[in-house]
């Protein structure tokens, strides 16, 4: 008979650490914010939901000050994006400001596969950071049922006689599971004979990619996300007429297994700084932002919401300006880029095993693309601090040729300690972020809503990604012209491009230029209301690594679970 591992938490990981800490009642949390005891559902003692209800009442309250935190493209390394978010917000609450934080929720497909929990690091984390982490209050789980359900009706319809005349050839609308299962990307379902339906081509996308997730992120309130969900497109007739959700008769069910989801999680940092928890769609192959229910409640319970927005800026942040901002009516004040010594090295050409040595010229290699992500915010329009995440490794000559390479550009830089020291590690920052937001705000999105798509992605790819060329397949560019000719070329886009390069090609470093940009495929999103463009190798449905971190999970015989740091 198996019997739980005797495996102990190690007492320096960030379980370990989170669990030192005694969090707050969730109503004293609420409390901070000014949200009364029923204005929340509570899930246990540390988490619960901000009520509908109270959501109407704060829409006439004045917005407060919106930070967006982004980082540097991603290297094994690590850039300390999440925690810097949360070390913020804890430092601003410090200096005696009214803080809220937003943050995506976690997708179990990296907690058992590449990068493990998402929850912050060190003495700068959310809690309850297992509850987190894994099944939280269940939303992700509410978003895959309904997206499956409408799966489900699609081939229903089809076997009860086809009314609507689906071409079973060109069904757009895939099925979802919230883990990375690459056996899965293509399946043929319908097998078995006629008791089973017909058989037709079909696939797997991860949750976070799922148009319901997009939607379910980007509505204001219940009303808008039923008539988003509506307005999907499932597939097309074999007169080539687009098929939207709401002629399957089931918008209503998969709200109603939305609607308790819908409301934002409110939990806590290890500092009780309340946190929005909401929502999580991927950044690299979806729009990479918190929900906008949840952001434009903090905005008006909070002087200063610190929000961070999914990989580096490139991506997420390019989408939380470009599809988020636009949609939701949002005006950041003020963009912080995160860094690290050791993944600027890492741009600068050095492997992962010698990142522990000092290596001044290697840094300054990496910089380049430290300085390009800078650049890129300021095309928006925004003022833009950079936040240098301290390792114990990184020497002093190291840090100055971050600031020195920094200075040309008029961009401050502050070296930050909030993963040992929380939020006293960061305070030089909130001062410098609430000094960016004291300025006026010149925020604008990098392109107009009627300049044609294809153009559109050439924007994103020349001025963001710094391509020299983008290349669309003959089935991508066909598409692209169907989109503008049946009206949806007011639409934003959503590239899907690997997250660890400006290019197409992870493995190039730093900050490339004149490359070409492969664009492979186009898919319209009309309920979220963007087209996305796939380039590259990208998948909307991850594989695990040779060694997941699912291998290193355990539960120890006090019922804790460790290995998710």
């Amino acid at each position: 008979m198996h019997q739980i591992t005797a495996r102990r938490l190690d007492p320096t990981s960030d379980a370990a650490i989170a669990g030192s800490v005694t969090p707050l009642p969730i109503e004293d949390v609420a409390a901070r914010l000014g949200i009364p005891a029923d204005g929340i559902y509570r899930y246990g003692p540390y988490k619960a939901k901000l009520a509908h209800d109270y959501i109407r009442t704060l829409e006439a309250r004045p917005a407060g000050k919106l930070i967006l935190v982004t980082a540097i493209s991603p290297t094994p390394a690590g850039e300390g994006k999440t925690t810097t978010t949360i070390g913020l917000g804890d430092a601003l609450a410090r200096i005696g400001e009214k803080a809220a934080i937003c943050l995506r929720e976690p997708s179990l497909g990296p907690v058992f596969g590449a990068k493990g929990g998402a929850t912050g690091g060190g003495r700068a984390q959310i809690i309850p950071m297992q509850d987190i982490n894994l099944h939280f209050t269940g939303d992700l789980h509410a978003i895959s049922a309904a997206h499956n359900l409408l799966s489900a009706l699609i081939d229903n319809h089809i076997y009860w006689g086809n009314k609507l005349d689906l071409d079973t050839r060109r069904i757009a609308w895939r099925r979802v599971v919230d883990l990375n299962d690459r056996a899965l990307r293509q399946v043929i379902v319908g097998l078995g004979g006629p008791a089973n339906g017909f058989p037709r081509e079909d696939g797997f996308d991860i949750t976070v990619a799922s148009e319901v997730m997009a939607i379910f992120c980007l509505a204001r309130t219940l009303e808008e996300l039923e008539e988003r969900l509506s307005r999907m497109v499932v597939g097309q007739t074999r007169g080539r007429t687009l098929v939207e959700a709401g002629a399957l008769k089931g918008i209503g069910s998969m709200l109603a297994l939305l609607r308790d989801a819908f409301q934002p999680n409110l939990v806590q940092t290890m500092e009780h700084t309340p946190a929005f928890v909401h929502g999580g769609p991927f950044a690299n192959i979806a729009h990479g932002c918190n929900s906008v229910i949840a952001t434009r409640a903090a905005l008006r319970l909070a002087d200063y919401v610190v929000t961070e927005a999914g990989f580096g800026a490139d991506l997420g942040a390019e989408k939380f300006l470009d599809i988020k901002c636009r949609q939701a009516g949002l005006a950041p004040d003020a963009a912080v880029v995160v860094a690290t010594v050791r993944a600027l090295k890492m741009h600068g050409g050095v492997p992962v095993k010698e990142l522990g040595r000092e290596d001044v010229v290697a840094v300054q290699r990496g910089t380049a693309n430290l300085l390009r992500h800078a650049e890129n915010m300021r095309k928006f329009g925004l003022p833009v601090v950079v936040a240098l995440n301290r390792f114990t490794s990184d020497t002093p000559a190291e840090i100055a040729a971050v600031m020195d390479a920094l200075a040309p550009l008029g961009v401050e830089a502050h070296v930050c300690a909030h993963w040992a020291d929380g939020g006293a590690g960061a305070q030089a920052l909130a001062h410098a972020v609430k000094a960016l937001c004291a300025q006026p705000s010149h925020f604008h999105t990098l392109y107009p809503d009627a300049m044609p798509l294809k153009e559109k992605i050439e924007t994103v790819a020349r001025e963001i990604y710094r391509a020299g060329e983008v290349t669309f397949t003959a089935a991508a560019a066909a598409r692209l012209e169907d989109l503008q000719a049946g009206g949806f070329g007011h639409l934003p886009v959503c590239m899907a491009k690997t997250q660890y390069s400006f290019s197409a090609d992870p493995t190039l470093r730093g900050a490339p230029e004149g490359h070409v940009l492969p664009v492979r495929e186009v898919r319209l999103s009309a309920g979220a209301g963007f087209v996305v463009a796939l380039t590259g190798d990208v998948m909307t449905m991850p594989g695990l690594p040779s060694v997941p971190a699912a291998e290193g999970i355990f539960v120890d015989p006090d019922g804790i679970i460790g290995g998710l740091s």
